[in-house]
């Protein structure tokens, strides 16, 4: 399906029935709106109407040139129109379930701070709450190295497109670290190629305006599960475990060991049935 958030159209990916609980399904990068495949259908098997959307940059008809229309503040409201399209037909704005994984991640937790009575509950995968990662950099010199592929994508004059898409993209493909799936891997690939997108999907890490990479993430007082998997290479255990300092509400904090990021895709039959049950039980 397609849906329109401004003066964009995005392509998206729904199951289950339109008029049941709503819940808006964030990917991160490099990934698209069908990393959510698995966890779409088991949600929609389940009765929810679930929706994944390919979002700013990633959409061919979403890809405005320029750093600064991929700030933080315009992800975020893109996040609001995706959900006002998702609970439509209500006489007032639905509550609804966000989930979210690795740059979703980010703004998830940036949404629920800033939008908490939107939400009926909060599930994160892999990206640790934005405080509990920059204190975490501060004080781990492991954590603060893990985080230089963030500065090396903010580097200016197209530095990390010409060497992610260099040797037939070798490098972009080898982000996946061999974790998900080699079709999944060269049909996302296919699709960063395409002109102008890498671009548009780096141009997240670069909407920030401050050399620290500020995320503006606050207290978290929705419902919250997060799933860390103890094998990331980019983000750690002392930000993972630290989350909770964030959450003033009902929280749950689940480790897969022997995972790494890319948990829709390669841990979806360990996240589903916990998200399955954090869901009914903030219904």
């Amino acid at each position: 399906m397609t849906l329109r958030a401004g003066d964009h159209q995005h392509t998206a990916l729904a199951a289950g029935p339109e008029d049941s609980e709503p819940v808006l399904l964030l990917h991160g990068w490099p990934e698209f709106a069908d990393s959510w495949t698995a966890e779409l259908h088991t949600l929609g098997d389940a009765g929810y109407h679930a929706l994944a959307v390919d979002q700013r940059g990633y959409a061919r008809e979403a890809r405005p040139a320029g750093v600064e229309r991929y700030s933080i503040d315009t992800l975020v409201a893109d996040t609001l129109s995706f959900a006002d399209t998702l609970t439509t037909g209500s006489a007032a704005p639905r509550r609804f379930h966000l989930v979210a994984h690795d740059w979703g991640g980010m703004v998830a937790w940036v949404f629920a701070t800033r939008y908490p009575e939107r939400l009926k509950s909060l599930t994160v995968l892999s990206t640790p709450h934005p405080g509990a990662l920059k204190q975490a950099a501060k004080d781990e010199e492991q954590q603060n190295h893990d985080l230089d592929y963030v500065r090396f994508f903010r580097a200016p004059g197209g530095v990390a497109e010409a060497s992610m898409l260099a040797d037939g993209a070798a490098r972009l493909r080898a982000a996946y670290a061999g974790r998900i799936a080699e079709h999944q891997v060269e049909r996302n690939v296919a699709r960063l190629t395409e002109p102008g997108a890498l671009t548009a999907t780096l141009n997240w890490y670069r909407g920030a305006t401050d050399d620290e990479f500020t995320v503006p993430a606050g207290r978290i007082t929705v419902p919250t599960l997060y799933v860390w998997g103890a094998q990331d290479t980019k983000l750690g255990r002392t930000a993972a475990t630290n989350t909770a300092e964030f959450v003033d509400a009902a929280y749950r904090f689940e480790v897969f060991e022997d995972a790494g990021h890319w948990l829709p895709e390669e841990a979806a039959d360990r996240v589903n049935p916990l998200l399955l049950a954090h869901l009914s039980a903030h219904s």
